[in-house]
């Protein structure tokens, strides 16, 4: 071949495709038609081998290589093993007679709640540092034999632990109630108030938690209503207020299922 002659790619010097050499095929026993009777089983010998491997979870040809994890009872009993819905906390099954007289016949009960003890927390600490304070004066002022100072100091100590034990009592008759049909706030001692919201009129609700509300399960619970006038809107230091609110929101969107859960609860009481 002369030397300006173009080459032919298709001459002796060119490079052929692996694919037309018969050398550099992948030959698999599956697409060979030199046995076209054989099975599955035959051709690939292994796989039953593999596969009684993988159900027994034994990858490895050394028994060293793996081993089966071992869990210890207090390492489990953290896992909700429960199947299904999400359980409340038990609740009492009959309203208190505090407030039983506010409920009609026709609705249902569905729960009360004390608000949290840190609405306490302001008269317990005025008591305490008033019987601290009141205390030291009462000493001082009976060493320096001024007998009449120290009786007005005992008593403005009463006085202000006669208004703590006011403050615990009226934290004691505050209810949260939760019904079918509304929620209501009943409190005081002497004087009752009944703050009462249908929840058909419940345009909006949210709870606020700050980051002591959070450590102490507590919150604040807002509710917005249709009408102008609302005289039930903001709940202060109530206790468990992600519970709460999916009861209150559950009443609200899914009645049904809620008397369904009551309904089975009930029967599986009585059995």
């Amino acid at each position: 071949m002369d030397p300006g002659e173009p080459r032919d790619p298709r001459g002796e010097g060119a490079q052929r495709s692996p694919d037309d050499d018969e050398a550099f095929r992948f030959r698999d026993p599956a697409f060979e038609d030199t046995d076209p009777g054989r099975t599955h089983a035959e051709t690939y010998p292994d796989d039953d081998r593999f596969a009684s491997r993988a159900r027994r979870g034994d990858e490895y040809d050394d028994p060293d290589q793996y081993e089966s994890p071992v869990f210890t009872e207090e390492e489990l009993e953290g896992l909700d093993r429960s199947s299904g819905p999400r359980r409340f906390l038990p609740l009492e099954d009959e309203p208190t007679t505090l407030v039983a007289r506010y409920l009609f016949p026709t609705e249902r009960y569905r729960g009360e709640w004390k608000r949290h003890w840190i609405h306490l927390s302001l008269p317990l600490s005025i008591g305490a540092g008033a019987t601290l304070l009141l205390g030291y004066l009462a000493g001082f002022l009976t060493r320096q034999n001024v007998n009449g100072m120290v009786t007005v100091a005992v008593l403005i100590w009463l006085g202000v632990i006669s208004w703590v034990a006011w403050k615990v009592f009226d934290w004691y008759f505050d209810r949260f109630i939760l019904t079918n049909k509304r929620v209501m706030v009943v409190n005081g001692i002497v004087t009752r108030k009944v703050a009462m919201m249908p929840l058909l009129r419940v345009t909006d609700m949210k709870y606020e938690q700050s980051a002591l509300g959070r450590m102490l399960s507590y919150g604040t619970f807002v509710l917005e209503s249709a009408g102008q006038d609302q005289a039930l809107r903001e709940v202060k230091h109530l206790p468990n207020p992600n519970e709460l609110y999916l009861r209150v929101v559950e009443e609200m969107y899914e009645p049904q299922a809620v008397e369904a859960r009551l309904g089975k609860d009930d029967e599986g009481d009585d059995a």
